[in-house]
This record gives C-alpha cells, structure tokens and sequence, in this order.
C-alpha cells in the first residue's frame, strides 16, 4: 500500500523528480535541440536571404560584367574593368573629394553639436524634459520631407532664412543659397546634419546618463575642473557610444541620397555630386548598370574601411565597461 504525502511534505527526491519531469517532456519533444532553433528562424533567414544576401551578390556579379539597358542583350564578363575604367575617370576622383568632403563636415558637426546637446540635456532644469521630446521631432522627419523644408528655407525668392538675414542688415538682398557651388554643399552639410543630430544625441545622452555620481564627486575632492572630469571621467565612458555615433553618421553621411535629391541634384554643376549621386546618374540615366554596381561595390569599401578605421582608433587603448 503506497504512502500519500502533503504536497509541501514530499521528500526531496520526489520533488525534484516532479520538477524534472517538464523538462524531460520537452527534452522529448525536441524543443532543446539546435535544429528545433533553426527551424523556427528558418522564414527569418529566408527573407534575410531574399532581401539582403541575394541582391548583394548579384550586384557584385554584375559588377564584374559589362551590361548597360541600351545594349541589353550584351552580358559579357569582364573581370575587374569596371573598377578600373571607375578609377581612371574625372567623375569618380571628383565624387570621392566631394563626398569626403561632405561627410567630414556632417560628421564632425554631428559629433560636436551632439555632444554638446547631450551634456547640456544631461542637466536638470525647468523645459528640460520638453526639449528632449521636441528633440526627436528632426529625427522623425523622413529625409525627402526634410529636403522639402530646406528646399523652402534656403528659397532665393521667399526663402526664410533670406528673409531672417535680410532683416537683421546681415545681407542687403535675398541669395540664392542653392545655385552657388560653394553655399550649395554647406546647405546640403546643414539640411544632412539637422536630421542627424537627434539621433547622436539621444545615443550620447544615454551613455551620460550611466556614469555614476560617485566618480565625479571623487574627482571633486581630488581637485578636477571641468576639463579634467571630460578627460578622465565622461570620455572614457562616453567612448563606445561615441564608437556608434561616429559609424552610424559616417554611413549615414557616405549614402547620402534624398537631401541631395531634393535640395540640389548634385549641382550647381557637379558641385554636390557625391559618390552615391555619381552612382545613381552611372545606373539610371546613363543606364550602365555594370559601372553603376562598381560604384556601389566601392562605397561600401569605403564605408567599411573607415568603420574599421574608427574601431582602431577608439578601442586602441582596451575595452571601456559602461
């Protein structure tokens, strides 16, 4: 005759074997097993093939072909011709300096204005909530709607800020901030950086944010100004974040595309071709869309060595704990 035991009086053996006993049903049923794993991000990785791994192959292949839609029957492989015909044109070294150009300015203006914003948001004040909800309002933009508003400020006729320099006796007449090749890229860098700066602000202030108190109350008593405490105590733990803001921005500023779009269409002549502008005049107007993925290819290589560029840099020294 088997003994019946309170629930909370079982002996320790039974106990665990009760508690073993799901596990062992679902052991059973596989769900531990890694294929199981793989089964269920199977839809995910064959979308991820779909959308992403294939159309990065195909371009390079295609980059490796000579194939333009006038000609559409020719298909012909030719190896690394595209890439060499791209180095030895005007239009390609022209794009590169105007892109370095380009993203060096948004780059740093982000980097800097976002810091700055960042600390000064770290603070507590009256509003300060506010502005941080009104600070995402730029992000949320999307770019083509951005390029539209700058497009209307920098107006040679009705533009806003014409009309604000005007009235302040900065200027005597209204310019046309767009049709100058000089004026034109530092629109372009102001309209890029406006939308971009959210984002490095919100990243930034989020790594300030995870400092502990108690470091900068002991570089009080040790005697650290303000330039001291940036040094050897916010800068160290800002550094991964700064790590992200400064790949995220210099991607974002490489591939820039719908400002450019909008605002000037790589003009006043070439004066804000970028390479992504290059790119896209190469595949859909000239058609050549062999030449076109040369120049895609090579925009990534730049983006990825300059990623890997910022890795060395930063992480030079060893890992940061934030």
């Amino acid at each position: 005759m088997h003994r019946a035991y309170p629930k909370a009086a079982l002996p320790d053996s039974a106990r665990q074997g009760a508690l073993a006993a799901p596990t062992k049903a679902l052991t059973r049923v596989g769900y531990e097993r890694p294929g199981f794993a793989f089964l269920l991000n199977t839809p995910a990785l064959v979308a991820l093939i779909l959308l992403a791994a294939y159309p990065i192959v195909s371009s390079a292949w295609m980059s490796l072909h000579k194939y333009s839609l006038k000609r559409p029957r020719i298909f012909e492989f030719i190896g690394l011709e595209n890439f060499r015909q791209l180095l030895d044109s005007d239009e390609f070294w022209s794009a590169l300096w105007i892109t370095l150009k380009f993203t060096g300015l948004v780059v740093a203006l982000v980097t800097l204005l976002g810091l700055l914003i960042a600390l000064l948001l770290n603070r507590r004040f009256p509003g300060s909530s506010l502005l941080r909800t009104l600070l995402l309002i730029p992000w949320a933009i999307p770019p083509v709607v951005n390029g539209l508003m700058w497009q209307w400020i920098y107006d040679s006729k009705v533009g806003a800020l014409n009309g604000l320099l005007v009235s302040l006796g900065l200027l005597s007449d209204y310019r046309g901030w767009l049709s100058d090749s000089t004026s034109a890229l530092i629109a372009l860098v102001w309209a890029d950086v406006w939308n971009l700066v959210p984002l490095a602000v919100i990243l930034l202030l989020a790594a300030l944010q995870r400092i502990p108190d108690e470091l900068y109350d002991a570089a009080r008593v040790d005697g650290a100004g303000p330039l001291q405490m940036f040094r050897y105590v916010t800068f160290p733990w800002l550094a991964q974040a700064l790590l992200i803001v400064l790949i995220l921005q210099t991607m974002a500023a490489i591939r820039a595309f719908d400002v450019i779009y909008v605002l000037t269409a790589g003009g006043p002549g070439n004066a804000t071709t970028t390479l992504t502008w290059q790119t896209f005049l190469t595949t859909f107007e000239s058609l050549n869309f062999g030449l076109g993925n040369a120049y895609a290819w090579t925009v990534s290589i730049i983006t990825l060595s300059l990623a890997l560029f910022y890795f060395r840099l930063l992480f030079r020294r060893g890992e940061f704990e934030t």
